[in-house]
C-alpha cells in the first residue's frame, strides 16, 4: 500500500489531542476522459464516490457498498489499490479535537448504466448526485471554488482536488484506450 500524501487542514492548529479515527474507501472510475464523481450542491464541489467504513467492515465490501449507494454503480470490479491519503482536519463533535481520516483509493470499473441511487438522508439534504464529467472540468471547477474561498466550501475539497489532479497526470493516459 502506497501513501500518496498527508494533508493537514489549514484551520487545524495541531494534530495533538483527542482524535476521532476514520477509515474510508473511495472509487476511481474512469472512461476515457470522463470520471464518475459526486457533485454536492451544498459545497459546490466534485468528489470521489465512497465513504466511511462500518465497524469491522472489509474495505472492498465497504467500497462496493458505497459505490452502489451513492452512484447506482453495478457490476463493480475493483482493479487495484491506488494508494491512500492521511488527512487531519477539525472535527465537529465536542469530545474530539480533530479527525484523522485515512482514505483508500481504488481503481474500479462499473457497468455502463447506473441504477437508481440509495443516498443517506444527509447526502440528499446536501444535494449530492452522481455525475459523469470530464476530469479536467472537475479539476477546474474545484480549483475555482478554492480560489474564491466560497463560504460553503467543504473540508474535503483539498483532498479531492489533489486526487483529481493526480488521476489526471498518472491514470488518464493509461485508461484512454
Amino acid at each position: 500500500m502506497q501513501l500518496i500524501t498527508e494533508i493537514l487542514h489549514p484551520d487545524l492548529k495541531s494534530i495533538q489531542g483527542k482524535v476521532f479515527r476514520r477509515h474510508a474507501a473511495r472509487g476511481i472510475v474512469l472512461r476515457n476522459e470522463q470520471i464518475l464523481l459526486l457533485f454536492t450542491e451544498r459545497y459546490n464541489d466534485f468528489s470521489f464516490p465512497g465513504g466511511g467504513l462500518d465497524a469491522g467492515e472489509d474495505i472492498i465490501v465497504g467500497l462496493k457498498r458505497e459505490l452502489e449507494e451513492e452512484t447506482g454503480a453495478r457490476e463493480i470490479r475493483v482493479l487495484q489499490h491506488y494508494g491512500y491519503i492521511e488527512e487531519y482536519r477539525p472535527y465537529w463533535k465536542p469530545q474530539y479535537d480533530l479527525m484523522h481520516m485515512t482514505s483508500h483509493f481504488y481503481q474500479c470499473e462499473v457497468a455502463p448504466q447506473l441504477a437508481p441511487v440509495r443516498m443517506e438522508s444527509h447526502e440528499i439534504a446536501n444535494g449530492m448526485r452522481p455525475v459523469w464529467i470530464n476530469l479536467h472540468e472537475a479539476i477546474t471547477h474545484n480549483e475555482a471554488v478554492m480560489q474564491r474561498q466560497e463560504s460553503s466550501m467543504g473540508q474535503s475539497i483539498q483532498r479531492e482536488t489533489f486526487m483529481l489532479k493526480k488521476v489526471a497526470s498518472e491514470l488518464l493516459m493509461s485508461t484512454s484506450r
